[in-house]
């Protein structure tokens, strides 16, 4: 299979990101620094499924059709990049795939080419983080029917996480359970603390070996990152992405007597009671009305008081899990925003950062106003430098896949040179 990979021409590179009933998706040329198509196929399996879908510059058009299971999907947006203007791409130059995989355990500390004896462990993996792997490896298959000639690289999002010391990742249980299941924490978000981490070091004058980073990964999921010198030295997700920071609708870290009082007393199931602390917990329970934050913004403005609450209880979350962080670390010297909540609301990044005047956090009120641009935010006082800087995951993931394409074709042209 990695043989058959051409080594000529452009490098083009797919990042692809697929979940339960979507796949979101960019094509880029690398070598051109340039995003040549980009869309998200939605409602995968359910009515109403469509894609929207733009080729280069151009506006995204939407186009609505039947999606029956993601390989459907997936050959429909080929369709539409072999269609597409100024330019369409010819599926055989797409030299690799990478495919976000949420959960690499303990098999997986970089990104790698997928074969069989990686997809077996993959699919391994999916007791890790069911409601996600396998939808990742749904992906991984699909584009090995539909694309034979490309590489497929998973990169993980617990690899960035591999530098995390025993003491910060093991949990105060049996030993034995970590060495039998490998039960610890992983941490999540990983892919896109990698990119956003490398851009902050570049703003800020390049990575000095003692400096002490925290960045909010603030979106649907939410989780904080603590970095010495660039390098992660623990988070707040777990050995699911469940614990941590409250989040749009999962609870983040609870008392695990919460889980077994709810199913004695409600007589639930196990995944029933994941599916209530996943999916109907977080700032959707505390308020009853929204897990988005624009919705409970507006209508905590208009009096609602648990919208105020729901806000009010993501906000301390934060601010104690900041504080720990800054302990950590023994110090702070960057704050950085990133992901929908951080990129976009200042009332959540100016509430988080009144409350670490402490640590030399002071902002900047007139810089704060804006929304999904990269920016430095701190007033000209502040201790600490604060950031806002819009994630690409997306690039990491391709740029990721495109090194071990490169890796590959070099070696796919010393074999033919050997053979003559």
């Amino acid at each position: 299979m990695l043989w058959k990979m051409r080594s000529e021409g452009p490098l083009k590179v797919m990042a692809l990101n697929c979940g339960s009933s979507s796949v979101k998706y960019k094509l880029f040329d690398l070598e051109r620094d340039e995003v040549l198509a980009r869309g998200v196929a939605e409602r995968i399996g359910l009515p109403g499924s469509r894609i929207i879908h733009a080729s280069g510059r151009e506006k995204e058009s939407v186009f609505t059709t039947p999606l029956a299971g993601h390989q459907e999907a997936l050959a429909c947006v080929f369709r539409l990049l072999t269609d597409g203007t100024p330019a369409p791409v010819e599926l055989s130059e797409i030299k690799a795939v990478g495919h976000r995989v949420v959960h690499g355990g303990q098999n997986f500390q970089k990104p790698v080419v997928v074969d069989e004896r990686v997809l077996s462990l993959l699919e391994e993996n999916s007791r890790l983080a069911p409601l996600h792997n396998p939808y990742n490896i749904m992906g991984i298959k699909a584009c090995r029917a539909l694309l034979p000639g490309a590489l497929q690289v998973a990169v993980f999002d617990t690899a960035f996480h591999r530098t995390i010391p025993d003491y910060a990742f093991m949990y105060a249980i049996p030993s034995e359970y970590y060495e039998r299941f490998g039960l610890r924490k992983y941490g999540f978000h990983g892919i896109s603390y990698q990119y956003v981490s490398r851009r902050a070091a570049e703003l800020l004058g390049g990575k000095k070996e003692d400096s002490r980073m925290i960045i909010c990964h603030l979106g649907n999921g939410a989780s904080l990152c603590a970095l010495k010198g660039g390098v992660s030295v623990d988070t707040t997700m777990g050995f699911t992405p469940l614990a941590g920071t409250v989040m749009s609708t999962r609870c983040g870290d609870v008392d695990p007597g919460v889980v077994l009082f709810l199913a004695e007393r409600e007589n639930l199931s196990p995944a029933s009671v994941l599916e209530i602390l996943n999916k109907k917990s977080g700032v959707l329970g505390i308020s009853g009305l929204s897990g988005d934050f624009r919705d409970l913004e507006e209508a905590a403005g208009k009096g609602h008081a648990r919208a105020g609450l729901a806000l009010k209880m993501f906000v301390y979350s934060l601010t104690k899990h900041l504080g720990a962080f800054v302990a950590v670390l023994g110090g702070l010297d960057a704050l950085v925003f990133t992901a929908g909540i951080g990129e976009n609301s200042p009332a959540i990044r100016a509430a988080v950062c009144a409350n670490l005047k402490f640590a030399g956090v002071v902002l900047d009120e007139e810089k704060n106003r804006i929304r999904g641009k990269e920016a430095e935010i701190s007033a000209g006082s502040s201790a600490v430098r604060v950031l806002v800087i819009p994630t690409d995951e997306e690039k990491m993931i391709a740029e990721e896949a495109g090194a071990l394409a490169k890796k590959y074709a070099h070696l796919l042209k010393r074999e033919r040179e050997k053979t003559g």
